[in-house]
């Protein structure tokens, strides 16, 4: 399984537009440089009252389809 990880910080107005689906993708880059595009969607668990705040890993399978996505920090 292949792992990227990324630092985030989407504001709770930021997210509500995702939330509300006119923003459907999170584009984001990882610690290593590389860019990353998934759908918003995987984030929702992790939606405080200050948006999504730290750093997470995402999980993906040989065909680079999303598997999981954890919080590390």
């Amino acid at each position: 399984m292949k792992s990227i990880i990324v630092n985030l910080s989407i504001s709770t107005e930021e997210f509500q537009r995702l939330y509300e689906g006119s923003v459907k993708t999170v584009f984001a880059h990882s610690i290593d440089g590389r860019s990353i595009r998934f759908p918003a969607g995987i984030l929702r668990p992790y939606v405080l009252h200050n948006g999504i705040h730290g750093t997470f890993q995402i999980d993906f399978d040989e065909d680079n389809r999303f598997q999981s996505v954890h919080r590390l920090a």
